[in-house]
């Protein structure tokens, strides 16, 4: 991919000013202090600079004037030339040379050409006999004339030039910049302070509420003896009142903008960690000896510099493993039919209120079973629980700290360092959440959930238990009112069906170990859940009611209360209340225990709850990892070994690969549905009398006949869903083991 570089011209224009500000300052400086040897190091690190940055976007011009400044600037720096007038003289024409190309491309663009004669007088004066062959030469010699001039000497250069025969009126012009440069940390000062602007804000939006109430009560009581009697102050009230309420919400909108328009002011692209992790991935490619292809697409996308800044190291660690071990090398990829070139890609898109960003590759994917074998070695695992992991939670193993699935230790990757704290920086640090997919000679994808700044973000406020709660909106999926008709018992636990997913239900009092407040008697029943969504997985947390949703600013807790796991900050409300903002995967960690202990203690009641002999296998094929997880629990703790399939094709392939007594699938899926996938079963002869079930959220009666008439053995629909039917169905069908 070509590397965009108009976009970084602006930027190089304002850096190369400020290093001839100091250019021209430091030399200045060196007519009095000609020995100052730190002085001189920092002059020729600024023409270095110049002439690096120039050179990288094809400034060739630039370069080489800057390249010149640099040679003398070295020779003065190893002590064979002095600071005399002369060179002095000479390096200050050089920074007006520069300073004259800087305006020209700022006016017209294009490359000016070098100075020839400058060029060659600072190389004389550096002790260059010949200025050495340079990338540039060939714009050099395009501006040299045919008649070779006058030779130029430092002395000549340095020289003031001969007064005009005719001298005219100078004419001076002025031209204000188009932009500024402002210390990135005033910038950071102006959001903090407009972060502090907005807690105000939310004071004042309550002693807005609390005087609408007070107006509210004097307009309704009889009693006026409170105001004295006199209609007129209650009439007085309820204009000021009404003249807060105006001047607290135009305050509003002047507050929101003004946050909006500091924030974009700290906004970069994505691409300015892109595209030299692009640049990365060629490098370390030609260095391990692959031919790899980097893709970059969203680059354009923006983020708050803060987590540009966290994220970039993240991506260098993930391309350093992508090429190191997860792209294979070429004859592993003949081998396998794949394209000779491998392909690393980065890419960014808009979701929801937030920014996903991607790392893939088309490598040979993790390896589930050299996984758990180092987990086991390391004692991260319990070999008796290595066979029932789903592939999800196998993946979940290279978080571990000093867990590398790479079979020696290379200067790229294979230490085993750096996931956990990719992991602690995107949940912890970012507020977001980081999901893995990986499959076994196709490649992995790493994706983060980013908001778009932590500065201020969108926070929903409820109540649970008696107390008020906070979460990040881009980890909220949907609110939805829940009605006891509505909910079904799925792992010994309430679950609602969602769009054809089934969604498990928890109170969040009760899975924090707070008092739960019962319903009012108009509720008849009637609970809010707030859905979550971490890593392709979904909860219903239900709570005893809203609060508000606003942007705030969330502060970050003490260090010595950052291991907790399940709270990621606090903000403060307008009533100076201090309010924790739940930690979203720490909700759904503390959950899956929480459904793995309820069925743990089922499973041990019920009678019959262990097969006899070995274990049915049983293969569960749904799109919905929610569901795909539910059906799991269940089964498993009722003695069965279960393997699941994201969708229909993915559930053919391991049903080619391995044997199983029995096939539950969903039907609405991507790719291969449940009916095709369960005719193209019985087409098999390994599965003509292997029992199938069809779990969905389709009720109707031509779906069902359906069913039956691609080959199905029983047909559930989810909303009806029971435990207690499904293994009474799967006994039904398959007897005892």
């Amino acid at each position: 991919m070509a590397l965009d570089i108009g976009k970084f011209i602006g930027r190089f224009i304002g850096e190369a000013r400020d290093h001839l500000t100091r250019l021209e300052a430091g030399l200045a400086a060196l007519e009095t202090q000609p020995d100052d040897a730190e002085a001189i190091n920092a002059l020729f690190r600024s023409a270095h600079t110049i002439k690096g940055s120039a050179r990288m976007i094809k400034l060739s011009g630039i370069s080489t004037n800057a390249h010149r400044l640099e040679d003398l600037l070295g020779a003065l720096r190893a002590g064979t030339r002095r600071p005399d007038a002369a060179n002095l003289g000479l390096l200050l024409r050089g920074v007006d040379a520069i300073a004259a190309q800087l305006d020209q491309v700022e006016a017209s663009g294009g490359d000016p050409p070098a100075d020839v004669a400058l060029c060659q007088a600072l190389a004389q004066a550096a002790g260059l006999e010949e200025p050495p062959a340079t990338a540039a030469a060939g714009s050099l010699a395009a501006v040299v004339p045919a008649t070779r001039p006058t030779p130029a000497t430092a002395e000549t250069l340095a020289r003031p030039p001969a007064p005009s025969p005719t001298p005219a009126s100078p004419t001076v012009s002025y031209r204000a910049p188009d932009s500024v440069r402002v210390p990135l940390a005033k910038l950071d000062e102006l959001v903090r302070l407009i972060g502090e602007v907005l807690s105000v804000q939310a004071r004042l939006r309550q002693r807005l509420l609390e005087a609408q109430a007070l107006d509210r009560s004097a307009q309704t009581t009889r009693d006026r003896s409170a105001l004295g009697g006199d209609p007129d102050l209650s009439a007085a009230l309820h204009r000021f009142v009404r003249d807060l309420r105006d001047t607290v919400q135009a305050q509003e909108l002047l507050t929101a903008g003004l946050g909006e328009r500091a924030l974009v002011m700290r906004m970069l692209p994505l691409s300015t960690v892109f595209d030299p992790s692009a640049r990365m991935v060629r490098e370390l490619a030609r260095a391990a000896g692959k031919e790899v292809r980097c893709e970059v697409q969203g680059g354009e996308i923006e983020l708050d510099r803060q987590i540009i800044e966290r994220l970039g190291d993240a991506l260098v660690h993930l391309v350093r493993n992508a090429v190191d071990h997860g792209l294979d090398g070429p004859e592993e990829r003949r081998a396998a039919g794949k394209p000779q070139v491998g392909r690393v890609s980065l890419s960014a898109r808009h979701a929801g209120g937030g920014v996903v960003v991607e790392v893939s590759d088309d490598g040979r994917g993790l390896n589930r079973e050299r996984l758990i074998a180092r987990a086991i070695h390391k004692g991260l695992l319990d070999p008796a629980r290595a066979a029932t992991l789903t592939d999800e939670e196998v993946w979940e193993l290279i978080y571990e700290p000093g867990l590398s699935t790479s079979d020696i230790i290379t200067d790229l990757s294979g230490r085993g360092v750096g996931m956990d704290v990719i992991r602690r920086t995107v949940i912890d640090e970012l507020h977001g959440a980081l999901s893995l997919v990986s499959r076994p000679g196709e490649g992995s994808r790493f994706t983060f959930n980013l908001p778009l700044s932590l500065a201020q973000m969108r926070v929903l406020l409820f109540t649970s238990g008696g107390h008020r709660f906070g979460l990040a909106t881009q980890h909220v999926i949907e609110l939805i009112r829940v009605t006891p008709g509505e909910t079904i018992r799925v792992a010994e636990r309430p679950a609602v069906v969602v769009r054809n997913e089934f969604i498990p239900l928890v109170p969040l009092a009760e899975l924090l170990g707070l008092s739960a407040q019962r319903p009012g008697p108009r509720d008849k029943g009637v609970r809010l859940a707030v859905i979550i969504g971490v890593r392709q997985a979904k909860l219903g947390l239900m709570i005893d009611g809203l609060v508000d949703a606003r942007d705030m600013v969330i502060k970050s807790l003490p260090s010595q209360m950052r291991s907790c796991g399940l709270v990621s900050g606090i903000v403060v409300t307008g009533d100076q209340a201090l309010v924790s903002v739940l930690q979203a995967p720490g909700l759904m960690d503390l959950a899956r225990r929480y459904r793995g202990e309820a069925m743990t203690r089922s499973a041990a009641q019920a009678p019959g709850a262990t097969p006899r002999g070995e274990p049915w296998r049983v293969l569960v094929v749904d799109d919905s990892l929610n569901t795909r997880e539910i059906v799991k629990e269940v089964l498993e703790a009722y003695g069965y070994r279960v393997t699941t399939a994201e969708d229909g094709l993915d559930g053919w392939q391991k049903a080619l690969g391995g044997r199983y007594n029995a096939i539950l699938t969903d039907v609405e899926m991507p790719g291969l549905d449940g009916f095709s996938l369960t005719a193209r079963l019985r087409a098999h002869a390994q599965y003509q009398s292997t029992p199938i079930i069809i779990i969905t959220s389709r009720e109707r009666e031509e779906d069902k006949r359906r069913g039956v008439q691609v080959g199905a053995d029983a047909y559930i629909v989810k909303g009806d869903f029971d435990q207690s039917s499904l293994l009474d169905t799967l006994h039904t069908l398959l007897g005892d083991p």
